[in-house]
């Protein structure tokens, strides 16, 4: 069924930012140029109104200047934090700024801080709405380049992403992969329930940014988020959003090669909405899949208390988010780290861009409402069954979602994404 409230058109947003907006009769999406960030994903509930599920900091510049290290670092610390909203792609890094091949990497790679060149957008007969970009590396010592399909399909509260890293060098290039999603008020509140495909999580060990905001035990093991190991003895639930509490976290989750889909999920049982990231998982990847064998959870509850989570150096953080992330990766330590260990818990931390060739992330997320209590607890479970997305908790929500990804292929063969 064709769905008559699709479109797509760009807009100058806040700051002064171009961005594009796709929507449809469930779903609207915000999609910046700088950085690829997506301020806005927005769900319609059941009622009938618009909530947002993604992060909108306090502290986003939107003065319309460009960053400057020495008029705007002293207080952003980096181009990323003045820029950062919602969900973005993190490539070729997933982490901290750090020299890699003798390349200065910004925090969280290229694709999270460049800006992005827009190509167009279209309508198509059948209701998809998408836009196409592309972005080239700023260096020819890792000579990448990017391109990107978003779109919604129809009747669908899924925005869907195509995001394709092609190596135009003679010798392969390895690189961590990520979508950095990060939920916030209204949508974020004490007692949302987290929820993933990982079976194994570990907090990462010491030398980090959390050294010195962690509640939770330092390089310290875990089989499930109900159970997370306490710095100071004990343990407590990480599966419940707590109110903020003064610390800043991070675990990450490993999936297991037999998981066919990678997901992570955040419920509200007040607002009855479920918001749900997804990609193939290791057991159901084609060869030119990036997977991304990691669910990484970054618990922003008020533990940094310095610029810009807060307002002064030593003043209260004022910011109150949840990183719901999925990455190929080791934890959030950035490329050279990730290539250094090569492996976390079993899983791969890096994925290699053959010389010449190309791998693609195909990825997804979802926000919908869901009816009685079926996932008030959260998600147990979340398993494709042919065109749907089947989530068990309490009782079992399905959604209509494209599973395979086939609108997403059938674009990247008609309208190309190689830049």
């Amino acid at each position: 069924m064709i769905d008559s409230k699709s479109a797509v058109s760009r807009v100058v947003e806040l700051g002064e930012r171009e961005a594009s907006v796709l929507e449809n009769s469930r779903l609207r999406v915000m999609i910046d140029d700088a950085g690829a960030m997506t301020p806005e994903l927005s769900g319609r509930r059941s009622s009938g109104e618009w909530l947002n599920a993604h992060w909108q900091p306090w502290f986003r510049a939107n003065s319309g200047a460009a960053y400057s290290d020495s008029e705007h670092g002293p207080f952003w610390k980096s181009k990323l934090l003045y820029q950062i909203a919602g969900n973005f792609p993190c490539l070729p890094s997933f982490g901290p700024g750090h020299i890699i091949d003798g390349v200065h990497m910004p925090p969280h790679g290229w694709t999270a801080n460049e800006k992005w060149r827009y190509l167009g957008n279209d309508t198509g007969e059948s209701g998809v709405v998408w836009t196409l970009s592309v972005l080239d590396s700023p260096s020819s010592q890792i000579p990448l380049s990017f391109s990107k399909i978003d779109a919604l399909l129809p009747n669908q509260g899924v925005h869907y992403t195509s995001l394709r890293v092609q190596n135009r060098g003679v010798t392969d290039i390895e690189i961590c992969a990520g979508n950095h999603n990060v939920v916030g008020a209204p949508f974020l509140s004490a007692g949302c329930r987290i929820s993933g495909a990982a079976k194994r999580w570990i907090t990462p060990p010491p030398g980090g940014e959390f050294d010195t905001t962690t509640r939770l035990a330092l390089g310290a093991e875990f089989a499930s988020l109900d159970k997370a190991p306490l710095l100071k003895g004990g343990k407590t639930d990480l599966s419940t959003v707590p109110p903020p509490l003064g610390y800043t976290d991070y675990a990450a989750g490993a999936l297991d090669r037999s998981a066919p889909l990678c997901w992570l999920a955040t419920v509200n049982p007040a607002l009855k909405m479920a918001y749900i990231s997804f990609s193939p998982g290791p057991a159901a990847h084609e060869d030119d899949d990036i997977v991304l064998y990691f669910n990484n959870l970054w618990m922003q509850y008020g533990g940094r208390p310095f610029t810009p989570w807060a307002p002064y150096e030593g003043g209260p953080d004022q910011t109150y988010c949840l990183g719901v992330e999925s990455a190929v990766s080791a934890y959030a330590y950035g490329l050279e780290y990730s290539r250094e260990l090569h492996q976390l818990l079993g899983d791969p931390t890096t994925v290699v861009i053959p010389a010449g060739g190309h791998k693609t992330l195909r990825s997804a997320v979802l926000f919908e409402s869901y009816e009685g209590d079926v996932l008030d607890d959260g998600v147990a479970e979340a398993k494709a069954e042919g065109e749907t997305l089947v989530c068990i908790g309490k009782g079992r929500a399905s959604f209509t979602v494209d599973t395979g990804f086939e609108v997403l292929r059938g674009l990247e063969n008609r309208h190309g994404i190689d830049p």
